[in-house]
């Protein structure tokens, strides 16, 4: 009777090669993640500065000539408006993990984005309507901007 199965030396080599294979990917995914956060925070920042451009040119057609004086009015959903004129419709969830965005002060004007341990922090300017990164920053935050 012939049995059918593999030998010792066949499954050591398939494991060698397996723990090659995962070595290689590994790294690869961290900064597959890593590009993901930068990719939505881009996307975010660019919903932002669209929504107060918008925003502004409705103020505008009313005769309102200033820009929006905040842009969120609570700490849990972010970048709605300030309680009478909308930005975004739905907003963005709040939060201090990577990939999420925060308001650090009480005036709603400065906010931070975490993408890993590297946290990028931008503030509006309700005078001239810039939501801009702050300077000296990691060279992580400067791609949220290009």
């Amino acid at each position: 009777m012939k049995k059918h199965a593999f030998t010792m030396i066949e499954i050591v080599f398939v494991i060698v090669i397996l723990g090659i294979l995962a070595a290689v990917a590994i790294p690869k995914f961290s900064v597959t993640r890593t590009d993901a956060q930068v990719a939505k925070g881009k996307s975010d920042v660019s919903a932002i500065r669209s929504s107060i451009l918008t925003e502004r040119q409705s103020r505008i057609i009313k005769g309102q000539h200033s820009w929006i004086s905040k842009l969120s009015d609570n700490n849990s959903t972010l970048f709605t408006g300030d309680g009478t004129n909308t930005l975004l419709m739905y907003g963005i969830s709040a939060g201090t993990t990577s990939g999420h965005w925060s308001a650090t002060d009480t005036s709603y004007k400065k906010y931070a984005f975490k993408i890993g341990n590297v946290t990028c922090n931008f503030t509006y300017d309700s005078d001239t309507g810039k939501f801009d990164l702050d300077s000296n920053q990691d060279a992580t935050c400067d791609d949220l901007i290009k």
